[in-house]
């Protein structure tokens, strides 16, 4: 072999396997997610195990063809805006987030990088999107309920609890932008009711038990969680500030009802990021943003706490317990 040929064999053997290695690299996409809650939340976990599975599913393999890197906003303003901005700055292939304070955060930060949904109320409203069949700019997802919700809950807390002729609406403005909404939506059904509804926004942790204890100076008095990180991050001092006051109350999600709430009504979020990563795939696949449609949720789960109910001294209609999805007992 004539000494040329042997060196350019040789060369090309070398590179070879540099062309392969950077192929690979090229083929590992990237994901960047921004939890609303905290890392060590167990919703929230669950959501993560959820989301990669769906991946799985596709034929996605974490820390193999795909990198996701997490970030956790433990419902904190701050800490969201700060965590998106890192996100971007890592310039993903696709940016995922639930609740409304993370997905504007990622909004803010890009308006390239294709954002998807999982879990958004009223996303239209919100101005996050044109229109749910065509959402235009870099975000789509999954919608969790619509303001008609805050009938069905106001039926709901009469129903387990025919006595209740007031309601305080628990909610965070500043992390529940789509509140006026909701409220006006409940204000108008309440009336069929026959329940007077509060209003009673909360910023931090002390006024949760503050509003609970004010609540239960009289009788007859119920409450309604909207959904929000912030409610759904502390929803164990909201649950434990109910339950000393002895009030009956509707939760958004099936986890407060896990977790000792009396009643839920909501979609499962956990399912909702095993269908957000249905759009993940697609996006990586080469379609955009603007031409997914927003998804409105199908299914909502009706979950009750016998034990709750037992310990508040309520007898739960058989009507009721029939139509549960699940009874915690």
């Amino acid at each position: 072999m004539k000494r040329r040929t042997f060196i350019t064999l040789l060369g090309g053997a070398v590179a070879w396997p540099l062309a392969v290695r950077a192929q690979q690299i090229k083929s590992v996409r990237r994901l960047g997610v921004l939890m609303p809650e905290a890392e060590n939340d167990a919703q929230s976990q669950a959501q993560v195990r959820a989301l990669e599975h769906g991946l799985t599913q596709l034929g996605w393999s974490p820390g193999k063809n795909l990198q996701i890197d997490y970030r956790w906003a433990a419902g904190d303003l701050h800490e969201t805006r700060l965590a998106a901005a890192e996100l971007v700055r890592l310039a993903p292939d696709v940016l995922l987030a639930a609740a409304t304070p993370p997905v504007r955060a990622l909004q803010q930060a890009t308006n390239t990088i294709p954002i998807v949904f999982a879990g958004i109320t009223e996303p239209v409203a919100q101005g996050l999107v044109a229109s749910l069949a065509h959402p235009g700019g870099n975000l789509t997802g999954f919608s969790n309920m619509e303001a008609t919700f805050g009938e069905k809950w106001l039926e709901l807390l009469k129903e387990i609890d025919p006595r209740v002729t007031r309601a305080a609406i628990v909610f965070n403005p500043q992390t529940a932008p789509i509140t006026a909404d909701l409220l006006h939506n409940v204000e108008v059904a309440a009336q069929r009711f026959a329940i007077q509804p509060i209003a009673t926004p909360v910023r931090q942790i002390s006024e949760i038990e503050t509003a609970a204890a004010m609540l239960a100076r009289e009788p007859d008095g119920g409450m309604i969680l909207l959904p929000d990180s912030f409610t759904t991050t502390n929803r164990k001092p909201i649950i434990e500030a109910v339950a000393r006051h002895r009030l009956p109350a509707v939760y958004p999600f099936k986890f407060f009802a896990a977790e000792g709430g009396l009643l839920s009504y909501g979609v499962d979020n956990s399912e909702l990021y095993r269908r957000a990563a249905i759009y993940v795939d697609r996006i990586l696949k080469g379609e955009k943003p603007a031409d997914l449609p927003v998804q409105q949720p199908t299914k909502f789960e009706l979950v009750i706490n016998l034990k709750t109910a037992k310990a508040l001294g309520l007898d739960v209609p058989p009507t009721l317990l029939a139509r549960a999805d699940e009874v915690i007992e």
